[in-house]
């Protein structure tokens, strides 16, 4: 009996039944993913820039994250109960507190790896601090910064069906009600789904790096070519 249950078609006729449901959370799971990292990274630039052009502030600010990062998600989730009720705020300030700590870092070591004669260069054309800044600096850490929210996106959908232990867990609730019912087809879903949602998550961002970051693309190319390629020689 308990075999059967983890047959392709008893998932698939389970499924079948329940696509309705399947869209919400899978929706509901998108939504809570994309506020979190949204929110994560509006609070994590503007004390990432400040870290970076204040050097004092880094380790501060990387203590406190650290902290919130270290806090066991159930944990945390059960804490914010009593201060924002059983509602997807509570499921989101947990989880924008874990983004925190992986984009400060990655922002701030994408702002410090820009080369120093690149901003000398700028300056010397007249860039004030500010177009420095979002003109040469920012973009040439996009691939650092990409690679954080990468990870921040990744970590946060897996995070997401945690918030089943406040009933806003989106995909997480198919798996804790189907091993509470002992319901494979249930389990499966929610587990499958929650893995290919962080992978098309992954894929796009690193899609939307290659979009903003086009001459990386033509350095690998020319890496990648022969002397007399790059010379435009047969």
């Amino acid at each position: 009996m308990i075999a059967q249950t983890f047959k392709a078609p008893t998932i698939w006729h389970w499924a079948g039944d329940h696509l309705g449901l399947i869209f919400t959370r899978l929706a509901q799971h998108s939504e809570l993913t994309v506020i979190a990292v949204g929110l994560g990274l509006a609070i994590s630039l503007p004390l990432s820039i400040q870290a970076y052009r204040h050097p004092r502030l880094y380790p501060p600010v990387t203590w406190v994250t650290g902290l919130l990062y270290t806090i066991p998600s159930l944990a945390l989730f059960i804490l914010l109960i009593p201060i924002t009720g059983l509602t997807d705020a509570s499921v989101e300030v947990g989880l924008v507190s874990y983004t925190l700590l992986i984009l400060i870092r990655n922002i701030v070591v994408g702002l410090r790896n820009v080369p120093e004669d690149v901003k000398e260069a700028a300056t010397g054309m007249g860039y004030t601090r500010r177009q420095l800044l979002w003109r040469v600096e920012l973009p040439i850490a996009v691939p650092a910064i990409v690679a954080g929210i990468r990870v921040a996106t990744v970590s946060t959908v897996g995070l997401v069906t945690v918030g089943f232990i406040i009933d806003h867990g989106a995909l997480g609730e198919f798996i804790i009600e189907g091993l509470n019912r002992f319901f494979t087809p249930e389990v499966v879903v929610g587990a499958v789904l929650s893995v290919a949602l962080a992978l098309v998550a992954d894929g796009l961002l690193l899609a939307v790096e290659r979009l903003l970051t086009p001459w990386a693309r033509t350095r690998a190319r020319v890496r990648t070519s022969t002397p007399a390629e790059v010379d435009g020689l047969p």
